[in-house]
Protein backbone atom coordinates (compact mmCIF):
# COMPACT_ATOMS: atom_id res chain seq x y z
CA UNK A 1 0.00 0.00 0.00
CA UNK A 2 2.83 2.41 1.09
CA UNK A 3 6.35 2.65 0.19
CA UNK A 4 9.10 3.23 2.82
CA UNK A 5 12.30 4.85 1.95
CA UNK A 6 15.65 4.91 3.90
CA UNK A 7 18.38 7.03 2.58
CA UNK A 8 21.53 5.64 3.62
CA UNK A 9 20.19 4.18 6.99
CA UNK A 10 23.13 3.68 9.51
CA UNK A 11 22.05 1.74 12.34
CA UNK A 12 20.92 -2.02 12.16
CA UNK A 13 18.18 -2.11 15.12
CA UNK A 14 16.74 0.96 13.44
CA UNK A 15 16.56 -0.45 10.18
CA UNK A 16 15.53 -3.91 11.67
CA UNK A 17 12.79 -2.16 13.71
CA UNK A 18 11.37 -0.71 10.11
CA UNK A 19 11.15 -3.92 9.08
CA UNK A 20 9.03 -5.24 11.40
CA UNK A 21 7.02 -2.53 11.22
CA UNK A 22 6.94 -2.16 7.22
CA UNK A 23 5.22 -6.17 8.05
CA UNK A 24 2.64 -4.91 10.04
CA UNK A 25 1.30 -2.05 8.25
CA UNK A 26 1.68 -3.80 4.70
CA UNK A 27 4.65 -0.94 3.36
CA UNK A 28 7.64 -1.99 0.77
CA UNK A 29 10.67 -1.23 2.29
CA UNK A 30 13.45 0.21 0.09
CA UNK A 31 17.08 0.86 1.30
CA UNK A 32 19.03 3.48 -0.58
CA UNK A 33 22.71 2.25 -0.57
CA UNK A 34 25.37 2.99 1.05
CA UNK A 35 23.90 1.23 3.91
CA UNK A 36 25.76 1.92 7.54
CA UNK A 37 25.66 -1.75 7.82
CA UNK A 38 25.54 -5.28 6.50
CA UNK A 39 22.23 -7.18 6.06
CA UNK A 40 23.16 -10.11 7.84
CA UNK A 41 24.23 -8.17 10.97
CA UNK A 42 22.88 -9.43 14.09
CA UNK A 43 21.70 -6.40 15.33
CA UNK A 44 19.61 -6.11 12.14
CA UNK A 45 18.27 -9.93 12.43
CA UNK A 46 17.59 -9.21 16.43
CA UNK A 47 15.41 -5.89 15.64
CA UNK A 48 13.66 -7.25 12.48
CA UNK A 49 13.13 -10.69 14.43
CA UNK A 50 11.28 -13.14 12.45
CA UNK A 51 9.25 -10.81 10.14
CA UNK A 52 12.18 -10.34 7.38
CA UNK A 53 9.95 -13.16 5.61
CA UNK A 54 6.51 -10.84 5.63
CA UNK A 55 7.80 -7.61 3.98
CA UNK A 56 9.41 -7.08 0.79
CA UNK A 57 12.73 -5.27 1.26
CA UNK A 58 14.38 -3.73 -2.41
CA UNK A 59 17.73 -2.63 -1.91
CA UNK A 60 19.13 -0.03 -4.35
CA UNK A 61 22.59 1.61 -5.51
CA UNK A 62 21.52 5.13 -5.30
CA UNK A 63 18.01 7.19 -4.99
CA UNK A 64 17.99 7.60 -8.44
CA UNK A 65 17.82 3.84 -9.09
CA UNK A 66 15.43 3.57 -6.23
CA UNK A 67 13.03 6.19 -7.33
CA UNK A 68 12.74 4.87 -11.09
CA UNK A 69 11.46 2.05 -9.48
CA UNK A 70 8.27 3.98 -7.62
CA UNK A 71 7.03 5.93 -11.42
CA UNK A 72 3.67 5.82 -10.11
CA UNK A 73 4.24 6.95 -6.77
CA UNK A 74 4.27 10.40 -5.10
CA UNK A 75 7.54 11.00 -2.79
CA UNK A 76 7.01 12.68 0.19
CA UNK A 77 10.72 13.69 2.60
CA UNK A 78 10.35 13.43 6.16
CA UNK A 79 12.77 16.34 7.20
CA UNK A 80 13.02 18.77 10.30
CA UNK A 81 13.81 21.24 7.65
CA UNK A 82 10.15 20.92 6.17
CA UNK A 83 7.86 23.66 6.51
CA UNK A 84 4.02 21.79 5.95
CA UNK A 85 2.98 19.83 8.69
CA UNK A 86 3.07 15.78 7.86
CA UNK A 87 -0.32 15.93 9.34
CA UNK A 88 -1.67 18.59 6.48
CA UNK A 89 -1.03 16.23 4.00
CA UNK A 90 -3.32 14.01 2.47
CA UNK A 91 -2.08 10.39 1.47
CA UNK A 92 -3.28 7.81 -1.22
CA UNK A 93 -2.38 4.65 -1.68
CA UNK A 94 1.41 4.36 -3.22
CA UNK A 95 2.56 7.42 -1.65
CA UNK A 96 6.34 7.18 -0.63
CA UNK A 97 7.52 7.99 2.56
CA UNK A 98 11.51 9.37 2.40
CA UNK A 99 14.02 9.50 5.80
CA UNK A 100 17.14 10.30 6.14
CA UNK A 101 20.09 9.08 7.87
CA UNK A 102 19.90 8.68 11.57
CA UNK A 103 23.43 11.00 11.78
CA UNK A 104 22.38 13.84 9.23
CA UNK A 105 18.70 13.59 7.46
CA UNK A 106 18.28 14.11 3.73
CA UNK A 107 20.52 15.86 2.24
CA UNK A 108 20.00 19.21 0.59
CA UNK A 109 20.52 18.19 -2.75
CA UNK A 110 17.85 15.64 -2.25
CA UNK A 111 15.24 18.09 -0.48
CA UNK A 112 15.86 20.64 -3.08
CA UNK A 113 14.69 18.06 -5.93
CA UNK A 114 11.37 17.44 -4.57
CA UNK A 115 8.12 20.58 -4.30
CA UNK A 116 7.99 22.37 -1.58
CA UNK A 117 4.99 21.07 -0.76
CA UNK A 118 6.78 17.20 -0.61
CA UNK A 119 9.23 18.65 1.83
CA UNK A 120 7.19 17.59 5.24
CA UNK A 121 7.96 17.38 9.15
CA UNK A 122 6.69 16.15 12.49
CA UNK A 123 5.89 18.53 14.83
CA UNK A 124 8.10 18.88 18.01
CA UNK A 125 8.90 20.82 21.15
CA UNK A 126 11.66 23.52 20.43
CA UNK A 127 14.86 23.37 20.18
CA UNK A 128 14.65 19.34 19.80
CA UNK A 129 17.04 17.95 17.25
CA UNK A 130 14.74 15.06 15.61
CA UNK A 131 13.00 11.46 16.57
CA UNK A 132 14.51 8.37 15.77
CA UNK A 133 14.23 6.92 12.64
CA UNK A 134 12.22 4.08 13.18
CA UNK A 135 9.79 5.85 15.39
CA UNK A 136 9.16 8.50 12.90
CA UNK A 137 8.54 5.94 10.04
CA UNK A 138 5.84 4.45 12.49
CA UNK A 139 4.14 7.71 13.09
CA UNK A 140 4.20 8.28 9.48
CA UNK A 141 3.25 5.03 8.42
CA UNK A 142 0.59 4.96 10.93
CA UNK A 143 -0.79 8.10 10.17
CA UNK A 144 -0.96 7.81 5.94
CA UNK A 145 -2.90 4.34 7.07
CA UNK A 146 -5.07 5.84 8.98
CA UNK A 147 -6.18 8.09 6.53
CA UNK A 148 -7.32 5.05 4.12
CA UNK A 149 -9.54 3.65 6.96
CA UNK A 150 -6.63 1.51 8.40
CA UNK A 151 -7.38 -0.68 4.91
CA UNK A 152 -6.66 -3.93 4.88
CA UNK A 153 -6.10 -4.76 8.77
CA UNK A 154 -8.39 -6.82 10.90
Amino acid sequence: MFHLILYQPEIPPNTGNVIRLCANVGAELHLVHPLGFNMDERALRRAGLDYREFVTVREHADLATCLDALPRSRVFALTTKGRRSFFDARFMPGDAFMLGPETRGLPASVLSELAPEQVLRLPMQPDNRSLNMANAAAVVLYEAWRQLGFEGSV
